[in-house]
């Protein structure tokens, strides 16, 4: 025979078959909805959903925020500036509550203008 004998025809279609079978399989995980690895968008949430951030100014805007948080960096306190439901809020862990809203009610540091 010029081709070979019937079951080297038959271990490779059986080969092929596989092949195309790990792709459907691979493809159909692929695009399928609900079980995403890729992160989705951050719902906006309200005051109170933010876990172990409690909130300790309520800013008008987002800019009055970020000059708030500012002063926290500056004396070595975390915060996170977040837009809630509510509006934006100044969050920090509870641990540094206490002494984030000490800092934020003293005096306003000098501003500095170049």
């Amino acid at each position: 025979m010029l081709y070979g004998n019937g079951t080297d025809y038959l271990l490779s279609f059986l080969v092929v078959v596989l092949g195309f079978g790990v792709m459907v399989l691979f493809l159909r995980w692929t695009f399928s909805s609900g079980k995403s690895v890729v992160a989705r968008r951050p719902r906006v949430g309200g005051e109170g959903e933010y876990g172990l951030f409690v909130p300790i100014a309520s800013p008008a805007t987002m800019i009055e925020g970020e000059q708030l948080r500012l002063r926290l960096e500056a004396n070595r306190v975390r915060g996170k500036l977040v837009q809630t439901t509510d509006g934006p809020r100044l969050m920090v862990f509870e641990q540094d509550e206490k002494i984030a809203r000490t800092i934020l009610a003293g005096p306003q540091p000098p501003s500095t203008t170049l």
